[in-house]
């Protein structure tokens, strides 16, 4: 089992834990690389996100858990750029490309927040139609890889968190533009996450991205990246053997991990 993680987030954005807390559950649970990541800023939200102020206290701690673990525990700096957000500037060890905002008339309208925005997303963002949000999103992902100059693209299919019946993950018009996306990022190189952020909370019983949506990227010549994208230091490594098992039942022989300063394929 691979035995890392690299997205995860501290009370410096939207998770629960200190950066020394996390360092120091991920040392207790025999992880042998921990990446912290982050949310970009995004002006218009800061509920989530690090605001300026936060991003040089992030990585001073950060930098203070690699010396503490130095010989240890490898410990990365990184952020999860979101593609609404402002572009980092800080030096660090990887990035995170994400889509969690879609604009629409102005308004940044949010897809993973509760099922109720999603609906209002919906309904007061695409008129009522939960395929015309869908759609945008992948048009929005497939250019994510181009403007934030990601490691690793960030839970592909995201949108469907909230879904619950909304809309048919097989139907032709929510994989059309999906797969497009796919095929577009995977052409030019892109690796993508497989996260178990959404079973941790309860949310979903499987990893993003689909089934479906993971065998179309195996038959595009995708990488991929196990994470937990963890919220809270308990679940650091939450279901990633049930993630490996997706992966390999989809094709997929390894997974990217940092080790020793460097991205290097790990059999899963």
């Amino acid at each position: 089992m691979i035995r890392s993680n690299f997205h995860t987030h501290t009370q410096y954005c939207d998770g629960k834990d200190t950066v020394f807390a996390v360092a120091a559950a991920a040392a207790e649970q025999g992880l042998t690389a921990l990446g912290f990541s982050g949310h970009s800023t995004t002006p218009f939200d800061l509920r989530y996100c690090m605001g300026e102020a936060d991003v040089p206290r992030y990585a001073a701690d950060v930098e203070s858990v690699r010396a503490q673990y130095k010989g240890r525990l490898e410990i990365y700096l990184g952020v999860e750029d979101d593609f609404c957000g402002e572009r980092p500037t800080f030096a660090r060890d990887y990035t995170i490309g994400s889509v969690h905002y879609l604009l629409s008339g102005g308004v940044y309208y949010a897809v993973d927040e509760s099922e109720a925005e999603f609906k209002r997303s919906i309904r007061e963002g695409f008129g009522g139609d939960p395929l015309a949000l869908t759609c945008r999103y992948f048009e929005t992902v497939a250019q994510v890889q181009d403007k934030t100059r990601c490691d690793f693209i960030g839970h592909f299919d995201l949108v469907a968190k909230y879904n619950n019946g909304l809309f048919d993950e097989e139907d032709p018009r929510y994989l059309g533009p999906a797969l497009e996306a796919l095929e577009y990022l995977c052409s030019r190189g892109a690796v993508l996450e497989v996260n178990t952020g959404a079973m941790a909370r309860g949310v979903r019983s499987l990893p993003y991205p689909t089934r479906t949506l993971l065998r179309a990227a195996h038959g595009f010549g995708a990488s991929i990246v196990l994470s937990s994208d963890c919220h809270d230091k308990r679940k650091l490594l939450y279901a990633l053997d049930e993630a490996a098992a997706l992966a390999r039942d989809c094709g997929f022989q390894t997974a990217r991990v940092l080790a020793a300063g460097s991205w290097r394929e790990e059999p899963l």
